[in-house]
């Protein structure tokens, strides 16, 4: 699922390729993948694309014909969703249903450059909105605060007094906007702590290396993939991993044997001898805790 510094790298992508750039045509190919309807998808036919922002792990893109009436096109990429960046496409209407296009957007003219939406896999979950206001978006009026935008001290306001595993509170975008799975996995690992440890029971001291883990994993992040095209940046996010999706594999700071969590829908990898003394945590199936 791309996260902040993916959201952050397409929208830095947009804004040096689309702005100033007139729609021509969009092209809706999943009916389902639109969740407004007023105003219409066709109401951007002739707008200028102003510029591109990040919301949490939202892509918005603005379009106007007047400063003071924009237009933003949000989309929730999900797990399988991605922006595709094209300098020519086919002029034919895409057959609605077929293949892994959602949404097109042609700029300049019917047929020359733009952006595709798509989603593989048979889950659609890629949700789309044009409206006038960002905060018009559930996803969005619910986010909490931006993950990079937070200072130590309101980190650890943030933490204070909650139940929840820090694992999950790092993903629940209500609370901090813009990490998921992935990163919160590298997060955790560079913090050296248990996905299990109590949020709000944190030493001082640790709250002091979580915070600066997750800085610094977000902010490196963001550096490898602002400037990367579009089509590099999945193959960019694996290559800076350490532990999410290497179950199985040494660690590369301890040695020791990554090991994952699984639950229903997704899973979890941690390091047992950078974050939990060497216990590995049991899966669903067994106990909390391998004694």
């Amino acid at each position: 699922m791309p996260e902040l510094p993916e959201v952050e790298a397409l929208a830095h992508h947009l804004r040096e390729h689309a702005v100033y750039r007139p729609v021509a045509r969009v092209d809706v190919a999943g009916m389902s993948v639109v969740k407004t309807f007023d105003p219409p998808v066709s109401a951007l036919v002739g707008r200028v694309v102003t510029g591109a922002a990040r919301h949490g792990k939202f892509l918005a893109v603005e379009f106007a014909d007047r400063p003071d009436e924009p237009l933003h096109l949000i989309t929730h990429l999900s797990r399988a969703g991605w922006l595709r960046w094209h300098d020519t496409a086919a002029a034919a209407p895409p057959k609605p249903g077929r293949g892994p296009l959602a949404l097109r957007v042609h700029l300049d003219a019917v047929g020359g450059p733009g952006f595709d939406l798509t989603e593989a896999g048979t889950q659609k979950r890629l949700s789309v909105y044009l409206v006038r206001d960002p905060q018009e978006v559930p996803g969005i009026a619910r986010l909490g605060p931006d993950a990079l935008a937070l200072s130590r001290d309101e980190f650890a306001e943030l933490l204070a007094g909650r139940t929840e595993r820090i694992k999950t509170l790092l993903v629940e975008q209500q609370v901090l906007a813009g990490v998921g799975n992935a990163y919160s996995d590298e997060i955790l690992h560079i913090a050296r702590l248990s996905p299990y440890a109590a949020a709000g029971r944190l030493k001082p001291e640790q709250v002091d290396d979580l915070y600066a883990a997750l800085r610094s994993v977000l902010t490196d992040a963001v550096e490898r993939s602002v400037g990367q095209g579009a089509a590099q940046l999945k193959g960019e996010k694996r290559s800076g991993l350490r532990v999410h999706a290497r179950t199985g594999l040494p660690c590369p700071v301890c040695g020791d044997t990554v090991r994952e969590v699984s639950f229903a829908s997704k899973s979890f990898q941690y390091c047992p001898g950078c974050q939990t003394g060497g216990k590995p945590l049991a899966d669903r199936r067994l106990s909390r805790l391998v004694r």
